[in-house]
């Protein structure tokens, strides 16, 4: 079923960046927010937490989906961004002193950037397609004030690895190696071909 006004796409995420990317890409959605727990169990690796929490997104939206009688919904879509320095998670600050913590760690280094997604059509048995997409990030060499700076703009609080590819944060990134919407949030031509390969689009 292709996604349209009427049959839309349900995307499970609360991310405004994510639903500007499948705006930009035309697609017919509506936003169901997941409730997940996303705290890393101790000693998990960074590809099985991404796993676990997408294929969590995914059920606990699909859920939602089917009680709602109202909602139509050609599929749900759920995914899910992890920073990834030295083999560490580096997920949302925190707080302030978190934040500078994360950008001094990065500063003058390469990081990844991993994008899981999961998406069910609907009324289609059998495992969803899902797949992880990384994108390697390097940041220039950065002054303490330059670190406090973009810290304290506050610009970062709301993000993996307390930055913003798409914002003021583009200034810390002198070169991107993969899918840029990727480490904004959402690997757009990935998604684009798994939906067409579903009927979705």
């Amino acid at each position: 079923m292709r996604a349209t006004s009427s049959t839309p796409l349900v995307l499970g995420s609360g991310s405004p960046r994510r639903k500007e990317i499948l705006e930009s890409l035309g697609i017919p959605h509506v936003v169901l927010q997941p409730d997940v727990d996303e705290t890393p169990r101790p000693g998990e690796a960074p590809d099985a937490y991404l796993r676990r929490i997408v294929l969590a997104k995914l059920e606990a939206v699909t859920r939602r989906v089917d009680g709602e009688p109202t909602l139509r919904a050609a599929g749900v879509l759920a995914a899910d961004t992890s920073v990834i320095c030295e083999g560490d998670i580096l997920g949302k600050p925190v707080d302030l002193a978190d934040a500078r913590r994360m950008v001094a760690r990065l500063a003058g280094r390469a990081h990844e950037v991993h994008t899981r997604f999961a998406v069910k059509a609907a009324g289609i048995a059998g495992a969803p397609h899902a797949e992880t997409v990384i994108t390697r990030v390097y940041f220039r060499s950065l002054e303490p004030g330059e670190i406090d700076g973009y810290s304290d703009s506050g610009e970062g609080m709301d993000k993996a690895g307390a930055y913003a590819v798409q914002g003021r944060g583009a200034g810390l990134v002198s070169r991107i190696e993969g899918s840029y919407t990727n480490v904004v949030g959402l690997p757009a031509c990935e998604v684009v071909v798994a939906l067409r390969r579903l009927g979705l689009a």
